[in-house]
């Protein structure tokens, strides 16, 4: 009885977090409900008596993927700080 208490508890924290990454402005908000998504599924995964999969899902969905977004995020504001301030310097330049 109580494991499908939890069960049921941790879909609609899937589901609510599947709403707020589609939802949601914030990149950093997104990445960070994503990486939660993902932690949340191993669980799952640990309760469906499938450690393998658990592993997996918390090393590349939560680990390496969170990762790389925020490492894609950060060049992304490099290069549009970058693309900034060329154009500054261009207006300057008329």
């Amino acid at each position: 009885m109580i494991f499908n208490v939890i069960e049921v508890l941790l879909l609609l924290f899937l589901v609510g977090c599947a709403v707020l990454v589609v939802l949601h402005r914030s990149t950093m908000i997104t990445i960070l409900t994503y990486m939660g998504f993902s932690v949340v599924m191993s669980v799952i995964w640990l309760t469906l008596q499938a450690p393998d999969l658990a592993i997996t899902e918390a090393a590349v969905g939560a680990g390496v993927s969170t990762v790389l977004y925020f490492l894609a995020l950060r060049k992304i504001r490099e290069l549009s700080e970058h693309c900034d301030e060329d154009e500054t310097g261009k207006e300057e330049g008329k």
